[in-house]
């Protein structure tokens, strides 16, 4: 059985959702951000970067949002074109993009006291600066998703579709200078995903562990967890 170490709202989010859509066992242990959990050494000894999600497999625990799915699509063989599909070039390229670029900079709206300091004229500028190069990544995602690949936004989700949903969910609540500047309605095709993807099982399961509404993509609202807390 897998065990995830996760925090509510946060990347294990993404992990939880795709064992969900795999339906195998796992078992979900709290990392309690509120009371610096991440950072004991008990956490440490299985992600020395203290980072969540992990992911404890019969291979060992891993780490990393997208090292994750990627070692979940390969052991289980669904969710992502297989290693030699021809789509696969293309899957991983996004699949990287998203974790790489796009997850990246959206820590840069949410925590913009980590890289520029607490001066609000600075982190305003921050703002400005990466959430327009937000808008254009996901520009280039929406464009994608309406040339249905058969690796993202297809009638049956994969991944990709999950990681971005996510993403989407956070772009609309958690920017600490407002996030106004995300409107998924600007986006149709990714919009209409993420839509699909609330009438999934693996979206209602994780709706009940981490209480994310119910609409937790196209109209999320903070959530309301029974135990832990999104932020720290």
């Amino acid at each position: 059985m897998y065990v995830l170490h996760y925090a509510p709202d946060n990347a294990s989010l993404i992990v939880r959702l795709a064992l969900e859509e795999l339906a195998v066992p796992y078992r979900a242990v709290l990392v309690d951000r509120a009371a610096r959990q991440q950072d004991s050494a008990a956490f440490r000894a299985l992600n020395p970067a203290g980072l969540i999600p992990v992911l404890e497999t019969p291979e060992g625990p891993s780490a990393e949002t997208g090292a994750i799915l990627l070692w979940l699509t390969e052991t289980h063989g669904v969710l992502a074109p297989a290693p030699v599909h021809s789509d696969r070039g293309a899957f991983l390229k996004t699949l990287f993009f998203v974790a790489n670029t796009l997850h990246s900079e959206l820590r840069l709206v949410f925590y913009p006291e980590q890289y520029v300091g607490d001066d609000r004229g600075m982190q305003q500028r921050l703002h400005e600066a990466v959430t327009a190069r937000l808008q254009r990544h996901y520009r280039l995602l929406d464009d994608l998703a309406a040339a249905q690949p058969g690796y993202f936004a297809a009638s049956e989700p994969g991944v990709l579709d999950l990681y971005v949903a996510v993403t989407m969910r956070w772009a609309q609540l958690y920017a600490r200078m407002g996030a106004g500047w995300f409107d998924g309605a600007a986006f149709p095709h990714l919009r209409a995903m993420a839509a699909r993807l609330e009438g999934r099982d693996c979206v209602r399961a994780a709706q009940r562990a981490e209480g994310l509404g119910e609409t937790p993509f196209t109209a999320p609202k903070p959530c309301r967890p029974p135990e832990g807390s999104a932020l720290g």
